[in-house]
């Protein structure tokens, strides 16, 4: 487990692969917590299952982004085909 501090994220980026950079290290943060929490208490389990959440909605936030970003490569690649597609007419 890593006990350096983590770096707040860039809450404002539109870069994909800063998006999916900072989910990695929030989900291995929070998975790292929840393997290596000691269960001692009621109270303690109540704070691994809020764990559990938060893992499970940064997971699919991941794959949110993931999505999102495919398609915009593929409007990208759509774009670019028509563009070639428009000046290979006027030939």
């Amino acid at each position: 487990m890593s006990t350096d501090s983590p770096s707040a994220p860039d809450l404002v980026t539109d870069d994909y692969d800063v998006m999916l950079e900072q989910l990695d290290d929030a989900i291995e943060e929070i998975t790292d917590k929840i393997e290596s929490g000691r269960i001692r208490n009621p109270e303690t389990d109540k704070v691994r299952i809020q764990y559990y959440r938060a893992l499970g909605y940064l997971v699919r936030t991941k794959r949110q982004v993931l999505e999102d970003k495919t398609l915009e490569e593929l409007a990208t690649e759509i774009e670019a085909m028509k563009s070639h597609g428009d000046s290979t007419d006027e030939e």
